[in-house]
C-alpha cells in the first residue's frame, strides 16, 4: 500500500487544503454527511425561494460562473446544447428576473414544486454531481392548478464561502413540450 492510502492516490498536499479552506471551497470539519445536508438545503430552499415568490434570491443560490439549462429529456440524452432556456452566468439570471418583473407581460402564476429524495452520484474534484426528481405545480390567477412540467435536476454543487451552490444546473423536462413559455424558472 502507498502512503496516500488503500487505493494508491495520493493524499494532497496541506498546502492544497489549506488553499481550499481558505478560498471557501471546502470546510476543514465538513464531512459526507454534513455536504449532503448543506446539498439538500440547497435543492429545497432554491425551490421554497421560486414557490414563495421570492425570485430576486434566485441568483443567489448560483456560482458567478454558473450555467443553467432548460432541456426535454430527448436534447439532454443526445448532449445537444440548446434547450427552452439557457443563462450562463449570474449576471443572466438576473436580467432574466428583471425582465419578469419589468418587461415580459404573461398572466399572472405560481409554482409549487414537489422534490424526490437528493441523490448525491459521485464527486469530482470539487463538484458533487446531484440529481433529484421534481414535478412543478402551476397555480394559475383563477385558481386552476396543472402539472406544468416534470422531470430531473441534474447538478453540479460546490461549496463557496462555506455554502453550497450550483455551479451548473441543468433541468432535464420529461416531455419535449411546454404549454406556454417559461416565465418563473423551474
Amino acid at each position: 500500500m502507498k502512503a496516500g492510502g488503500s487505493l494508491g492516490a495520493p493524499l494532497p498536499s496541506l498546502r492544497k487544503i489549506s488553499n481550499a479552506i481558505a478560498q471557501g471551497v471546502v470546510s476543514p470539519a465538513m464531512n459526507g454527511e454534513e455536504a449532503r445536508r448543506e446539498i439538500e438545503a440547497l435543492v429545497h430552499d432554491y425551490a421554497h425561494a421560486i414557490d414563495d415568490d421570492r425570485l430576486e434570491e434566485w441568483p443567489d443560490f448560483f456560482t458567478a460562473d454558473c450555467l443553467y439549462k432548460v432541456i426535454p429529456r430527448d436534447g439532454h440524452d443526445r448532449g445537444q446544447p440548446v434547450g427552452f432556456m439557457v443563462c450562463e452566468g449570474a449576471g443572466m439570471l438576473r436580467d432574466r428576473i428583471t425582465a419578469l418583473r419589468v418587461a415580459n407581460i404573461y398572466e399572472p402564476h405560481r409554482y409549487r414544486h414537489l422534490i424526490s429524495a437528493v441523490r448525491l452520484r459521485g464527486r469530482s474534484g470539487e463538484a458533487w454531481r446531484v440529481e433529484t426528481g421534481f414535478a412543478v405545480i402551476r397555480i394559475m390567477q383563477s385558481g386552476e392548478s396543472a402539472v406544468f412540467l416534470s422531470g430531473k435536476y441534474v447538478d453540479e454543487v460546490v461549496f463557496r464561502a462555506g455554502r453550497a451552490k450550483f455551479r451548473q444546473r441543468i433541468v432535464v423536462c420529461d416531455s419535449d413540450r411546454i404549454d406556454t413559455l417559461i416565465v418563473i424558472p423551474p
